[in-house]
């Protein structure tokens, strides 16, 4: 057995079957095998990453580089995650938290909107700044600032402001009026009312000197022009009529169905009135006086009187200088003489007298206000009444009859005006409780899709492990040769194969392509140093001869 070739070659005990298969293959098919083992484990763990990673929904797109800086440090604040798209620019954040992100951003007042109002003129400015470049700055302050303030509003989802202020000239009849022009981007589905587009263009028009509301222009996305109404006094006095007419006869009729509730039921009345207004505005100046009781104020007598001894009288010049009559009887001239001296004694009396009375004086100015109500027509349908075996049975005359006069008390009515009532009973028909919404598909959850990718991720691990690893395994654990139940090498003399113990490691004896003369030194360096572990061997040998 000394003089017998002994070779020993290592059984990879303690290895698995396809590591010993392993060992058995050349150096480049090995080489192989590794590199393909390795892409199999990347791509498993990048599956498995692509499957745990959640659905990335577009938080906001088109933002600028400020108001995007600002929104993700608030994102990182309140720690949801984020990404950037790296072709659009758009922040993106989990489709489950979506929504919640949106709400907190907006009570956090973000994103505040492209444009740099007053706190860009508080910045240092250049020192060749020109006059036109600060003026120019400063109305561009002014358009984001209105922009910012109408973006306030509920229905208002984004504001662009452009003002048109023309220069002005020391000729007053050469001044230029300035305007406005606003463009609004409204939330899907609102829309803005009449009042609010009028406190749009009164508001610009305040902040704007010389600016008159008329001269603001206001339009929405869609290109509709919502200013461009009649400025007319008397159609917003027309409009206002209608506005307080429409608000009475509301009111009556909420009167009506208050009353008449608690009897017919919540859903067993419908009420209609119309209302006849005048607007008509009537102003009269009258003037009483009372003549039944005058009163003297003040009187005034003049009285005139003249004597007959008068001197030489008469009109100077050729008239008065005229020869004398004819003559006459003497008794004639004596009667005419003593007549006329009789006259010419008596003289002449003139007697005037004025007297002012005092009369009660009342002087009224009337003015009637509008809005005078004229006549008031009011239609009112009622349900049947249920009874309490749960069937439906029409209304009395006498029932109607009361019903009537609580509904004329309510609405205040005046047969003298011509107003009328009108209760009419009759079968409501009963309306179908609508559907409910239906609820969104499963495909429309936002975990779906990430149960999608988790389960892709998950059939393709195993796909990769059972259709590749595991054939690869097979393959190289049929080529492994077989090691007896507890030896470790193999140790050939003589054409005999004898195992080795298990602390016989396969590592200590070389690789079993070493030469014949390696080999030996090796064992013969083992002996040298591990004594015993080689007793042990020989004992076995000779326990084995036996």
């Amino acid at each position: 057995m000394a003089d017998a070739k002994s070779k020993i070659v290592p059984s990879g005990a303690g290895m698995s079957a396809p590591l010993r298969g392993m060992n058995t293959l050349s150096s480049l098919r090995m080489l192989g095998i590794m590199v393909g083992l390795a892409a199999s484990v990347a791509i498993g763990v990048a599956v498995v990453l692509w499957a745990w990673t959640p659905t990335y929904s577009i938080l906001y797109g088109d933002l600028a580089e400020k108001d995007a800086s600002q929104v993700m440090d608030s994102l990182q604040q309140m720690g949801i995650n984020y990404k950037v798209d790296t072709a659009s620019g758009a922040v993106m954040v989990p489709a489950k938290d979506l929504h919640q992100a949106r709400m907190k951003l907006a009570s956090a007042g973000l994103p505040k909107g492209t444009g740099v109002g007053f706190e860009g003129i508080a910045g240092e400015q250049g020192f060749g700044t020109s006059q036109f470049m600060e003026t120019a700055r400063y109305y561009r302050a002014i358009e984001v600032e209105l922009a910012r303030s109408i973006m306030t509003l509920n229905n208002v989802e984004n504001a662009r402001v452009h003002l048109a202020i023309p220069k002005q000239s020391v000729f007053l009849r050469n001044q230029n009026k300035p305007s406005a022009s606003v463009l609004i981007n409204l939330y899907p589905g609102r829309n803005l009312e009449d009042p609010q587009v009028d406190a749009i263009a009164h508001m610009i028009a305040a902040s704007v000197p010389n600016l008159e509301p008329a001269r603001v222009t206001v339009i929405d996305q869609k290109g509709r022009l919502l200013s461009g109404k009649q400025h007319d006094a008397e159609m917003a006095l027309s409009k206002g009529q209608f506005e307080y007419t429409q608000a009475l006869e509301k009111n009556f009729a909420q009167r009506i169905a208050n009353i008449l509730t608690p009897i017919v039921g919540e859903d067993g009345v419908r009420a209609q009135v119309v209302a006849d207004i005048d607007f008509t505005v009537t102003e009269q100046t009258q003037e009483l006086y009372n003549a039944d009781s005058p009163a003297l104020r003040s009187e005034q007598t003049i009285i005139e009187q003249a004597g007959g001894a008068g001197g030489v009288g008469g009109v100077p010049g050729a008239l008065s200088n005229q020869p004398p009559g004819a003559a006459t009887v003497p008794e004639t001239q004596a009667v005419q003489g003593g007549a006329a001296q009789a006259s010419a004694d008596s003289g002449r009396t003139n007697k005037r007298s004025t007297q002012n009375y005092e009369l009660d004086k009342t002087i009224s100015h009337t003015r009637s206000a509008p809005g005078r109500l004229q006549r008031v027509s009011v239609a009112v349908v009622i349900d049947d009444r249920l009874t309490e075996a749960g069937k439906r049975r029409a209304h009395t005359p006498e029932e109607i009859e009361r019903l009537t006069l609580l509904v004329k008390e309510a609405v205040g009515f005046d047969a003298q005006r011509g107003d009328s009532v009108s209760i009419i009973n009759t079968s409501f028909k009963m309306q179908e409780q609508a559907e409910p919404l239906p609820e969104p598909g499963i495909m429309e959850q936002p975990w779906f899709w990430d149960a999608v990718k988790m389960a892709l991720g998950g059939a393709a691990v195993v796909l990769l492990i059972l259709g590749v690893l595991k054939p690869l395994m097979r393959n190289l654990a049929e080529k492994a040769p077989a090691v007896p139940a507890g030896g470790i090498a193999y140790v050939t003399a003589g054409g005999e194969q004898i195992a080795l113990p298990g602390e016989m490691e396969a590592r200590r004896l070389g690789s079993p392509t070493k030469s014949y003369e390696q080999q030996v030194d090796e064992v013969r360096t083992m002996v040298n140093n591990e004594p015993q572990l080689v007793a042990n061997i020989v004992k076995q040998w000779v326990a084995a001869e036996d």
